[in-house]
């Protein structure tokens, strides 16, 4: 692909937005927050997508079809261990009452609905202004959008280490209005394997400090440079363009 400038949604880290800016490609970030001092447009994206659905002036106006849309869309509602919060039982619930569990479950399926709804409207606002999106989120068995979405995904990456992650954490990537490039990597590939999720389960605080950040949940979604500067080599770029 030959891109114009990537917008990379719901990142405040700036991982891929410098590394498309490492090889040449205009990026800014926009997120909510901005606790990495990273961020371009700190904005409320979920606003922005329903605003775009309903044919409202958004931040999607500024997209044209020769960027690309990088969407690391929030997994907290779709993740494998939600349906352990259904079901009740985690630790968490040890003392919940059956009508406090019940109360929960309509308070989780109400934000789980809404997070579903986001996601599918983020895709057709994107089809419907033929914008090239890349969305992020993990895999896994029982992940929401693993069983129960229309949109498979365009490929699976099972082990992100083999392209120097930090950590396994297999990841599933839906390309909208594009299809990913196919690019041989002829290079050494950098170790940066810093742990297996053991280290992040038992909160190992000298990992942390080698990624730089300060507890377990943001340490489970950081992304290693290298990882992305090489899948944007490999699955989005033009050969001939980097």
């Amino acid at each position: 692909m030959i891109i114009n400038k990537a917008h990379c949604l719901f990142e405040q880290s700036g991982t891929f937005k410098n590394q498309f800016k490492n090889l040449g490609i205009v990026a800014e970030d926009y997120d909510i927050l901005n606790d990495f001092g990273e961020t371009d447009h700190q904005v409320d994206l979920f606003a922005e997508i329903e605003k775009a659905f309903e044919g409202e002036e958004s931040i999607f106006d500024e997209i044209t079809p020769q960027d690309i849309a990088f969407a690391f869309f929030p997994c907290v509602r779709f993740e494998d261990q939600i349906t352990l919060h259904f079901r009740g039982e985690m630790d968490t619930f040890k003392n919940y009452t059956d009508e406090q569990k019940c109360l929960y479950d309509i308070k989780l399926m109400n934000e789980l609905s809404y997070m579903y709804n986001l996601v599918n409207k983020l895709c057709i606002v994107c089809m419907r202004k033929g914008i090239r999106l890349i969305l992020e989120n993990p895999k896994g068995t029982m992940h929401f959008l693993t069983r129960y979405w229309c949109m498979k995904p365009t490929f699976i990456d099972y082990d992100r280490r083999l392209n120097g992650d930090y950590f396994k954490k297999p990841t599933q990537y839906w390309f909208i209005n594009c299809t990913p490039e196919q690019n041989v990597l002829f290079e050494a590939l950098p170790v940066n394997e810093v742990g297996i999720m053991d280290a992040v389960n038992n909160a190992n605080k000298e990992i942390y400090s080698q990624v730089g950040v300060k507890d377990r949940k943001t340490m489970r979604s950081m992304i290693h440079p290298d990882y992305a500067n090489r899948f944007i080599r490999q699955y989005i770029l033009d050969a001939d363009n980097y």
